[in-house]
């Protein structure tokens, strides 16, 4: 098992850990969790070794091996999956020995080893993680020198999975991934054979991929049982309970102190004074627990315009050579919620760059209202900031003519207060910078909003105030996103990117899920013999229960936009003959509506017999 005991660790004269201690059973899967700048990051270099305690300890099976990502994998000609082979140093190492070891017995031994540790199925392996995390057979073969260094930190992410070290020690590493590439990392790593830490503010991976959440507080560490939803609402809980208990005790000390001011000069009172100075010296203080500071976005809200906002027939796209998508025949409105799902490559970049005019149609006709402003947010811009540059001389570039306080109170907004606002980018954390990119995407109020894997770097409050802002944004919102919180949450409508064509998804998200789980949807799993159905566990029937709440909400909103249809549509001057063009549109939003809601309403019966079933 991992002991932690009584550590004390400073940076800067800042104490990060005062007498933190934990104990992490071997073989679990746990989630690091704590503000950003809690010392998450510290505490695995400690771990590690790379850091030296100032006191306590830290203490670990003898031989465990510890492995996590580096940097990311240079840039070189060797391929991919040799880069990958040569992560596991002591097979590389047992390989090299065999070919020049000559006395019997150690040769013996060598292959013994080999035997063990299965190294002769070593490549197959490799392979398969490399094609989890989106490299296909090619690629593989291919120099790593032929990929970005967002790439290459998948490669080394590969890396250290097919090392296997006994404590895998993983931070962020969904931040580098795809919606695919992610939930094939949290299966993978529920089937784990080691000890796993991660630091990560992705909730689906630490729901599903975890047993357990190390919580880092005040300089404290605690080991929660159960998954990140549970934690959260026992933290809330805890803090209710001692919030309560706090205020009781501050009314029973303010009632003592009122009793000694009042009678602490009278004899006749003095020893029932005297002795409730003592009681309240006695009482040991109840500190509530501080909420978490509120992280807000504010995003300007745009005019509402005309639909179609965006209109596409017959639209091909690509990159000069053949193109990467055709026949696109998509229609996008004010009110539109899309997230754009699909494999690697499939071409969910290539549409978000055809939306925000950055690539320019090769067949067929894509229409965009005369007015629209567009806002898009992408991982890459987030490197292009100007790293000797404030954030306030960022948007000084965009708004000169606007005054410091206005433009102070813009980058406040998106949480970035008076000390960040004159910092060098280059100095600032990429959660601050990912915020500030936020803010020069949605500046000038746009009226749709594509985001890119928007909530890179951004942690837990963050990626609930993102979501808050978003519902209440009144632009369309196009999402590419692994985080399947906050497309479950935000997003209304799904598109599939797939073999060239961009195609309405009919199903949830977690059938999609499922699906890429799966594999390929053309295999079909052999034929099981009928057994008797098992009873439904509590976690079951609360996941159905979940599934029904979710569709009911979805019935919800489509109903609601039903209603506003219903009313536009009964304004007698929208039938005026000079309005005809209009009428045929909002018709053919009503149709949509309608079969949207039909779809969602056969969802939702699906969705309660499954449950009436399992109960």
């Amino acid at each position: 098992m991992l002991k932690i005991s009584d550590i004390t660790y400073s940076v800067e004269g800042r104490p990060l850990f005062e007498g933190a201690s934990a104990t992490i059973p071997t073989g679990h899967k746990v989630g690091l969790v704590g503000r950003n700048g809690a010392g998450k990051t510290t505490l695995f270099r400690l771990i590690k070794g790379e850091l030296a305690l100032e006191g306590g300890e830290i203490n670990l099976p003898s031989r465990a091996r510890i492995g996590g990502v580096a940097q990311e994998v240079p840039s070189s000609e060797t391929s991919l999956l040799e880069t990958v082979l040569q992560a596991d140093v002591e097979r590389a190492s047992l390989l090299a020995e065999a070919d020049t070891a000559t006395d019997p017995h150690r040769i013996a031994e060598v292959q013994a080893r080999l035997a063990d540790i299965d190294a002769w199925s070593a490549e197959g392996r490799a392979s398969s993680i490399l094609k989890g995390l989106g490299f296909d057979a090619a690629q593989q073969l291919m120099p790593c020198s032929a990929f970005s260094g967002g790439w290459r930190m998948r490669v080394a992410l590969a890396g250290v999975l097919f090392a296997q070290p006994d404590y895998l020690l993983l931070d962020e590493p969904t931040n580098y991934l795809d919606l695919e590439g992610a939930l094939w990392l949290e299966a993978y790593l529920q089937k784990y054979p080691h000890t796993v830490l991660i630091i990560s503010h992705d909730r689906g991976l630490l729901n599903r991929a975890v047993q357990g959440i190390l919580h880092l507080d005040d300089r404290k560490l605690t080991y929660w049982t159960g998954p990140y939803d549970q934690f959260a609402r026992q933290m809330a809980e805890r803090r209710a309970v001692l919030q309560a208990e706090a205020k009781k005790q501050d009314l029973r000390r303010a009632h003592l102190q009122s009793f000694v001011d009042r009678f602490k000069a009278k004899a006749s009172k003095a020893v029932q004074a005297q002795s409730r100075v003592k009681m309240l010296g006695k009482m040991t203080p109840i500190t509530a627990p501080e909420d978490a500071k509120k992280v807000v976005f504010t995003f300007p809200a745009p005019e509402e315009l005309s639909p179609p906002i965006i209109n596409m027939e017959g639209t091909a796209v690509g990159y000069g050579g053949p193109p990467v998508l055709k026949k696109l025949s998509l229609r996008i409105d004010q009110d539109d919620r899309i997230a754009l799902l699909g494999r690697n490559g499939e071409g969910k970049s290539t549409l978000s760059k055809l939306l925000a005019g950055k690539l320019e149609a090769s067949e067929g006709r894509i229409v965009r209202s005369s007015k629209l402003r567009i806002g898009y947010f992408a991982q890459h811009q987030v490197d292009e900031l100007h790293i000797d540059e404030t954030p306030l001389q960022h948007i000084m570039r965009l708004r000169p003519a606007e005054g410091q306080a206005r433009l102070r109170a813009r980058l406040a907004g998106f949480g970035l207060m008076a000390d960040q606002a004159e910092t060098l980018v280059g100095r600032l954390s990429g959660g601050q910078k990912a915020r500030l990119s936020l803010l020069l995407a949605t500046i000038d109020a746009p009226h749709l909003l594509i985001l890119d894997e928007p909530t890179n770097h951004l942690d837990m409050e963050s990626r609930e105030a993102l979501v808050e802002a978003l519902t209440v944004y009144s632009g369309a919102v196009i999402l590419v996103s692994h985080d399947m919180h906050l497309l479950g949450l935000v997003a209304d409508r799904l598109w599939l990117v797939k073999d060239g064509a961009v195609t309405p998804y009919t199903e949830d998200l977690e059938a999609y899920r499922r699906q890429l789980l799966a594999g390929d949807e053309d295999t079909k799993a052999p034929a099981k013999p009928v057994e008797k159905p098992k009873k439904a566990s509590r976690d079951e029937v609360l996941t159905l229960k979940a599934d029904v709440r979710k569709c009911e909400e979805r019935l919800a909103k489509l109903n609601d936009m039903r209603d506003k249809l219903a009313k536009k549509l009964a304004d007698p001057a929208l039938y005026e003959a000079v309005r005809i063009g209009e009428l045929e549109t909002w018709n053919k939003k009503y149709a949509e509506v309608m079969d949207g809601l039909d779809r969602a309403e056969a969802m939702w019966l699906a969705a309660q017999e499954r449950l009436e079933a399992a109960a």
